[in-house]
């Protein structure tokens, strides 16, 4: 008889140490999707980060066409002005004043042609500098996709544990209740003999 009552206590420890070990699976399994849900947020915001910076670029880009356009647009005047001045420079005797306008036209294109030149330099610095954040994006994306794949693991597996754990608990408490109905008759039978000595 005690050592029934030892087993039912045992029993009763490994019920409630297999509902400790469900409960912690459940925590486990929780933190994990928990952790999961906020990746999948922080690799959304990256996403959109990145189409950003991807519009940012094509604007950038657009503004580098512009400034080449200008660019031909301002070689072309340069090149134009200069014919126009071994032109003039065979008729300078003549057309004083009409050379006097064309060197000013040239002045002026040269000019264009500078700031076409800088523009061009400042649009090629930001394209660089877009590059490169949209580079390091990229490898902060891949990081975060990585660590989403190990949260979906650990939440897989939180998972496995969780059913181990209540099938062993199912199987304990079937134990448990099995033990119960094996004293409950030993119990009984017990009493039965000693109310059939006291007769």
């Amino acid at each position: 008889m005690e050592a029934i009552k030892k087993k039912m206590q045992m029993l009763k420890l490994d019920k409630e140490n297999a509902i400790d070990r469900a409960e912690q699976a459940e925590g486990d399994k929780k933190g994990a999707e928990d952790k999961c849900k906020q990746l999948e947020e922080e690799l959304l915001g990256l996403q959109k980060k990145l189409k950003g910076v991807e519009d940012e670029l094509d604007k950038y880009s657009e503004s580098l066409k512009d400034a080449q356009e200008k660019l031909e647009q301002a070689e072309k005047k340069a090149t134009d002005a200069e014919a126009e001045v071994a032109s003039l420079n065979r008729r300078i005797q003549l057309v004083e004043e009409e050379l006097d306008r064309a060197q000013e036209r040239l002045a002026t294109a040269l000019q264009k042609l500078e700031e076409a030149e800088k523009a061009a330099d400042e649009s090629e610095r930001g394209m660089k500098v877009i590059e490169n954040r949209a580079t390091k994006d990229e490898e902060k994306m891949e990081i975060q996709e990585m660590q989403l794949k190990e949260a979906k693991h650990i939440a897989e597996e939180a998972d496995r544990k969780y059913e181990e754990v209540a099938r062993k608990l199912v199987i304990l408490e079937g134990d448990l209740e099995r033990s119960e109905e094996r004293a409950e008759v030993a119990e009984a039978t017990h009493r039965r003999r000693t109310n059939t000595k006291r007769k």
